[in-house]
């Protein structure tokens, strides 16, 4: 991905993403054509879950290749920066990310090389994508930029360091088989990150636990509300 972020900038064997792009949350979700263009397969919660989902955003790089996108499932939580949501913090939702597997390689304009994509990327995008729509409302305005700015480098460190203590492992099935992922939880929700064919997956969520999730192909990414 072509454009310059904290993950390109910093992380040796992470995607490169735009803040915005990292950031996307319900409120800037954008049609099911964006998903079409993918090469790649587009993951969500499997057939066990029966609830809502919703298309969220798609994230191109400068050439319009599509490299990663998001579904969303159960309750659209708000996003950061929309009019306060007095009952935000009881909405219960779990998003999943889709992160193209991609090698290192040259950018679209033969200027420079890309990192390769790895599970650190789908747990940054994951992480990011939590704080998007789960900033604390009741802080003051003037210090929300500090607390973003103090959790974005967080979750960017944390991202990078997967296999310190702060990650637990947790096996879901994906496709009905076993995969390890690696978890945490913190006061705003959860985040988990691993891989599957041809793709690394990320997801987060506030309200529906993670344990006991499955993960499965979307057959019909235009079956997801946009």
């Amino acid at each position: 991905m072509e454009t310059t972020s904290r993950v390109g900038a910093q992380g040796a064997g992470a995607a490169e993403v735009s803040p915005d792009t990292a950031q996307s949350g319900p409120g800037s979700r954008r049609s099911v054509d964006g998903y079409l263009l993918a090469s790649f397969p587009w993951y969500g919660l499997d057939e066990a879950y029966s609830g809502p989902r919703w298309l969220m955003q798609v994230g191109a790089a400068a050439d319009g290749t599509v490299e990663h996108g998001s579904t969303g499932h159960g309750e659209e939580p708000t996003l950061r920066g929309e009019r306060v949501d007095p009952g935000a913090e009881k909405r219960r939702f779990a998003v999943v990310v889709t992160v193209a597997s991609r090698p290192v390689r040259r950018s679209a304009d033969g200027t420079g090389v890309l990192e390769a994509t790895s599970v650190s990327s789908a747990a940054w995008l994951a992480g990011s994508g939590l704080l998007s729509c789960t900033w604390p409302a009741q802080m003051e305005r003037a210090l929300r930029q500090d607390w973003l700015d103090q959790q974005t480098a967080l979750a960017w460190e944390l991202a990078d360091h997967l296999d310190e203590p702060a990650w637990s492992t947790l096996s879901l099935p994906v496709d009905g088989a076993p995969t390890e992922f690696r978890y945490r939880e913190s006061e705003y929700g959860w985040v988990l990150a691993g891989s599957a064919e041809g793709v690394h997956l990320g997801a987060y969520g506030r309200g529906m636990s993670a344990y006991g999730m499955g993960f499965s192909v979307i057959k019909d990414i235009a079956g997801y509300t946009v």
